[in-house]
């Protein structure tokens, strides 16, 4: 698995997603992982700079992370309350921490980053083998945008300002997706672009069968609101079968 999250973009990524750091936002999503986890053990992958590991751990939930991005990690490690989160560096597919845990979670589209699907076979197999019996994996990711893509284009810009510009590119062919970002840093554009494998809720399903897990809930969001035809995205909850 590739590194997309080097120094270059770790030394920004807070800054960056800064909408995704209010208190708001964080406020909903620790509820619900915090209400899953109960008084287990919870486990991230692709835990970052400790954007949902710091808050949940706050409130008492015992949590570790894996990570692949050595950069990320050591932002994670500047913050207050990071000692006592314990970090693992290697890949989400492959990567085992010690002990087993009530809750596992991927958020953020993270799952997106695995470029084919036998990878993300492997990260729902990867997180099962951490559960114990009737633990759960959340996934939060959006719903592929296609019914917004005219036939034969693959371009859709989703963020147009003056401080940055957005645009997803298709491939519908292979599932594969890049996120072009043109962000203005001082007096001069930034350019990022990130790969992606999009899936579907229902191919989701089959990777949780596969690796002995079963749909227990799909919501549209962190506030369990219900998941439809419109909804963008959706946080889904599969539970370790005994």
């Amino acid at each position: 698995m590739t590194d997309y999250f080097d120094e270059r973009v770790a030394s920004t990524y807070d800054q960056d997603e800064a909408e995704m750091f209010d208190a708001e936002v964080l406020g909903k999503t620790v509820d619900l992982l915090a209400d899953l986890a109960g008084d287990r053990r919870a486990l991230e992958l692709a835990i970052g700079t400790g954007r949902v590991a710091l808050p949940l751990s706050a409130r008492g939930v015992p949590v570790s992370g894996i990570e692949l991005s050595e950069a990320m990690i050591r932002r994670l490690r500047a913050k207050p309350g990071a000692e006592s989160i314990d970090v693992a560096l290697g890949d989400m597919t492959t990567t085992r921490v010690a002990g087993q845990f009530g809750l596992v979670y991927l958020v953020f589209n993270t799952i997106g980053n695995l470029l084919t699907q036998d990878d993300q076979v492997a990260c729902f197999e990867n997180a099962a083998a951490h559960l114990v019996p009737a633990g759960c994996f959340v996934v939060e990711v959006g719903v592929p945008d296609l019914q917004r893509l005219p036939p034969g284009e693959v371009f859709r810009v989703f963020d147009h300002t003056d401080a940055h510009l957005g645009i997803d590119e298709y491939d519908v062919a292979t599932q594969r997706m890049w996120s072009h970002h043109y962000t203005l840093r001082g007096s001069a554009y930034d350019r990022g672009s990130t790969p992606f494998r999009y899936v579907w809720p229902s191919e989701l399903d089959l990777m949780a069968r596969i690796a002995g897990l079963r749909l227990r809930a799909r919501w549209s969001d962190w506030e369990r609101r219900p998941f439809t035809a419109e909804s963008t995205s959706h946080v889904s909850v599969w539970e370790r079968t005994a």
